[in-house]
């Protein structure tokens, strides 16, 4: 079998990009689901500034509590170096508190990063949508 007509019965057309190949096609995941495809059967893409606006806020939960335990490690770590003082085990729990200070702080800067750029994202997706409708209402100077 020639390449040509391998690829027209993998596309569903023939060698001359026709469309008359008796190949089954290639189509999109779902495309022949009820209603057009996804999960909730609408022929329309429906999104919104919230998923972003939402997953902002729980990034900065998620820096607040990380912060919030970074503070409890530290302040237990007094504690304990002090009635741990001539124990063998000291030195070791002094390697896991430099551990985990480490991978707390990781965590709480990077959620605080990711908070800002999601923030940022939804408050311009937001945008983004309002003037693709206004274009297509005919009210920004858009096709009508």
């Amino acid at each position: 079998m020639a390449l040509n007509a391998k690829w027209g019965e993998l596309f569903g057309s023939d060698s001359t990009g026709t469309g008359t190949g008796t190949g089954t096609g290639m189509k999109l995941a779902s495309v022949d689901a009820p209603g057009g495809g996804g999960d909730s059967g609408s022929t329309d893409l429906k999104a919104g500034q919230g998923p972003w606006t939402t997953a902002s806020g729980v990034a900065d939960a998620l820096h607040t509590d990380s912060a919030s335990a970074l503070t409890d490690l530290e302040t237990a770590a007094k504690v304990e170096a002090k009635n741990t003082e001539g124990l063998d085990s000291t030195a070791a729990m002094g390697e896991v508190l430099t551990s985990w200070k480490g991978r707390l702080t990781a965590v709480r800067d990077e959620c605080l990063r990711l908070q800002g750029n999601l923030r940022t994202a939804g408050k311009e997706f937001g945008e983004r949508e309002i003037a693709t409708r206004q274009k297509f209402e005919g009210k920004a100077g858009g096709p009508k």
